[in-house]
């Protein structure tokens, strides 16, 4: 999976590491979210999954890089399974 990061400004010492800390946290996550969504039925290793990770409004979407057919399956369940304000607590 790939993650695309949103922020204002420049991408100080103290953003970069806020967003590796957030990647470590969103990594585990998704990856149970969609192994619960696909048996085998996708990339096996979930290449083609992106995603936008808005810093600033502490936010994550499924972007559109990921193909459609994968978007309609998560897309229903993401939001309440994946955002959420503990998720942004190291930014």
């Amino acid at each position: 999976m790939k993650f695309k990061w949103i922020l204002s400004g420049n991408l100080d010492a103290s953003a970069k590491r806020a967003c590796i800390d957030l990647e470590y946290k969103l990594r585990p996550r998704i990856t149970k979210f969609l192994l619960s969504k696909f048996d085998g039925d996708c990339c096996a290793d979930f290449s083609c999954f992106h995603f936008d990770v808005d810093m600033d409004n502490q936010w994550i979407w499924i972007s559109n890089k990921t193909p459609a057919e994968h978007i309609k399956k998560i897309s229903a369940d993401f939001d309440a399974e994946i955002n959420g304000r503990e998720l942004f607590s190291v930014a």
